[in-house]
């Protein structure tokens, strides 16, 4: 588990609940990074990444489940965060989670769906366990 009570690790701690979007990048096939964007949901301890279930992602991860995400840096480069761990895949439909719904209620319908369209469609859930952290 990493270190949340550092000073980057209350900084982290607060963007895992605040940001939007985190980069996630898994390893394909061939060992090319492969980043993509990602909504996500942190519970305090794992990171949720809902997806559809044939996406390259899972693909990847089930290959290799080493994973890394991280944050957009700011205009000046900084605020710079790298999470590393590993990633793990439930293909059981995840419960509904009210908490990642109200996170993203006005963006769901940008992307053509409504709660319940979008949680049939993004049914596989990748939690994703952060073990380092670094950043600056």
């Amino acid at each position: 588990m990493i270190d949340l009570t550092s000073k980057l690790g209350v900084h982290v701690a607060k963007r895992l609940q605040e940001e939007q979007i985190l980069w996630l990048t898994t390893v394909g096939s061939d060992g090319m990074p492969q980043p993509n964007p990602v909504w996500f949901h942190w519970d305090g301890e794992t990171i949720h990444v809902r997806t559809q279930p044939n996406s390259q992602k899972l693909k990847n991860i089930a290959r290799n489940p080493k994973v890394s995400v991280n944050f957009q840096a700011n205009k000046e480069g900084g605020d710079v965060t790298v999470l590393t761990g590993e990633a793990t895949i439930d293909r059981k439909p995840p419960k509904p989670d009210p908490k990642y719904i109200e996170k993203y209620r006005e963006e769901i319908p940008k992307i053509g769906h409504t709660p319940e369209s979008l949680a049939a469609s993004y049914n596989v859930l990748i939690r994703i366990t952060p073990k380092k952290l670094r950043g600056f």
